[in-house]
């Protein structure tokens, strides 16, 4: 086979659980599943927003560990996002060309 090896396109899925979830993933998710179950057990759901308030924490634990196309979950999303918007915003020219506009200064 001309001595070449070829890594397959999904070999970053072989390190995760069950094909999509880092074990801080899974924390996430089943301490908001669990959240809610005792939320469940002990609360009273008669009325429409307790209801929405006691599935909240297992809604919110479900939309982060979502998987989104093009990175991993919306929590990395997210924690994309913040890095952006609070990281460093000027950016400083280091290359091998950066004393060739000296005549222009």
């Amino acid at each position: 086979m001309n001595e070449s090896y070829l890594i397959p396109a999904n070999s970053k899925k072989s390190k995760l659980i069950l094909g999509m979830f880092r074990p801080v993933d899974l924390v996430i998710f089943l301490s908001g599943v669990g959240l809610t179950l005792i939320f469940i057990a002990f609360g009273l759901t008669n009325e429409l927003w307790q209801v929405i308030i006691t599935l909240l924490p297992a809604g919110i634990a479900a939309f982060l560990v979502m998987p989104v196309p093009n990175y991993h979950n919306m929590l990395t999303v997210i924690s994309n996002v913040i890095t952006f918007y609070t990281g460093r915003r000027t950016y400083i020219w280091r290359g091998w060309c950066i004393h060739d506009n000296d005549d222009f200064e």
